[in-house]
């Protein structure tokens, strides 16, 4: 791997691959209290087909548990802790998990729009399938991150910190990548990569030649390169 005058890398990269989540959950019990608490404490319950949206579930902890199908529309969810956890085929628009940390978490299928992640901690998360717009995760830490056959539209990683993340036949599309710092990110496998702005954050990031193609006028914009005939 050889690094260029202006940080440009070439020839065979290697880059440390993400360890994904194990989630092994034990048998769960249906959850019937009704609605969250702020500061709840949910162990072992599944979640399923349930309409949460407006709930209260402020710094609430999740640990081996499942939702499953459930409605998040604007679920006040801020400086809640999900470990060792399973969200599949959740949905909401609005959802607020600003200052949450998720551990050893699989995101499945997910349709959200608007999700506040701001000030987030992800660390060994899997967020495989669905479609997720206007992500907001400024200033938030990922690490160990992959995703993967899902669509990000207009994802805001301003800010934050990207270690050991990965996208895997994913689409992302007008990201936002001001001021934020990564290493050891593959984009190689993102099956579109539109960047809107921070395109100086790739140093961090390994692309592909096709990718490079792609991006070649915002990389000649930002040294200030013209290009002539």
């Amino acid at each position: 791997m050889v690094r260029n005058g202006h940080g440009v890398r070439s020839g065979q990269a290697k880059v440390k691959e993400a360890r994904r989540p194990e989630v092994r959950l034990p048998e769960l019990v249906a959850w019937g209290g009704g609605g969250l608490e702020p500061d709840g404490d949910y162990d072992g319950l599944e979640f399923a087909d349930l309409d949460l949206a407006g709930e209260d579930g402020i710094g609430s902890r999740f640990m081996d548990c499942a939702l499953r199908r459930c409605a998040l529309d604007e679920a006040q969810l801020s400086k809640a802790r999900f470990l060792d956890a399973v969200l599949e085929g959740v949905r909401g628009v609005g959802t607020n998990l600003s200052g949450a940390s998720l551990r050893d978490v699989e995101l499945l299928d997910a349709r959200l729009g608007g999700v506040q992640m701001h000030g987030a901690v992800l660390e060994r998360v899997l967020v495989r399938g669905g479609k997720i717009d206007y992500l907001n995760l400024r200033a938030a830490r990922l690490r160990e991150v992959v995703f993967e056959g899902c669509v990000l539209v207009e994802p805001d990683f301003g800010g934050a910190v990207l270690e050991r993340v990965e996208f895997r036949d994913c689409a992302v599309r007008g990201v936002d990548l001001a001021g934020a710092r990564l290493a050891d990110v593959d984009l190689r496998g993102a099956t579109e990569l539109g960047i809107a702005r921070g395109v100086d954050a790739l140093s961090g990031a390994v692309i592909s030649h096709g990718q490079l193609f792609e991006l070649a006028p915002q990389l000649a914009a930002h040294l200030g390169l013209r290009v002539v005939g």
